[in-house]
């Protein structure tokens, strides 16, 4: 297995410095966003493909990522149509001055690049794994992703459509799942990893593979995700009332 981590990891690096000279070039770092989900199909598919013989579970993980993947760079791409870079790249475009095109590469690609290499960690246990036969665990895994993705796509179409009608223009998105919490997509991203390590831990050293999943999820409530994009809703009022009253990812009813 040291050796498709290895091979995944230059795959990695060399496709991240290829989306970088692409942004380079387009002068706009949100290419990145667009990246990310393709980055893990190439993972998923590389290290299936090094790994000799394939169970059913090997398919069902591998096949998993990619209808995630795809879709999930299917829509930013759709969504950045007629766009410029998007306001969290074009802020560290501003600030970081003469040091842009370096931090650019470290900090936006190859950072991304090594955090994506973590969390497909779990993907390549399975592929690396020889058990056949179902588990509960399985059954567990795939209901619990299922779930993470129809928030995702879901509420990235709701939210789509919301901002698509004039009227809604400077208001705050607070209906359909968008009411339970404040970012549906980003605890379907969360639920559907979590539901890939359930499946994981059907085969031998499974348990290892929760970093995947506790990767992703402390990214999105804590660094890139949430702080991120509400961080320009400072001050809002409205925002601040429905934040006061909605859950940061996890769905639940919303306080009175």
């Amino acid at each position: 297995m040291s050796m498709v981590i290895i091979y995944s990891a230059t795959a990695v690096v060399l496709y991240m410095t290829g989306l970088f000279l692409i942004a380079l070039a387009r002068k706009d770092n949100s290419i990145a966003d667009i990246g990310w989900g393709v980055g893990f199909i190439l993972v998923a598919l590389l290290s299936f493909f090094l790994e000799p013989g394939y169970t059913l579970r090997h398919l069902l993980v591998v096949g998993l990522v990619v209808v995630w993947g795809a879709r999930l760079a299917a829509h930013i791409a759709l969504r950045k149509r007629k766009r410029g870079e998007d306001f969290r790249y074009a802020t560290w475009r501003a600030q970081w001055g003469r040091w842009f095109i370096v931090r650019s590469y470290l900090q936006v690609f190859l950072l991304q690049g090594l955090i994506l290499l973590v969390i497909s960690y779990s993907v390549m246990v399975v592929n690396h794994s020889t058990e056949t036969g179902w588990t509960a665990w399985d059954v567990l895994g795939l209901g619990l992703w299922l779930v993470g993705f129809f928030f995702e796509a879901v509420g990235d179409n709701q939210l789509a459509r919301f901002k698509r009608d004039a009227q809604n223009k400077g208001k705050i998105m607070t209906t359909g799942l968008w009411k339970t919490t404040r970012h549906p997509n980003y605890f379907g991203e969360s639920a559907m990893w979590w539901g890939i390590f359930l499946i994981v831990l059907s085969v031998k050293n499974g348990w290892t593979a929760v970093v995947s999943p506790v990767v992703i999820t402390v990214m999105l409530l804590k660094v890139s995700g949430v702080p991120m994009l509400e961080k320009k809703y400072a001050g809002n009022r409205e925002f601040e009332e429905y934040a006061r009253k909605t859950n940061a990812l996890f769905p639940w009813f919303p306080k009175k």
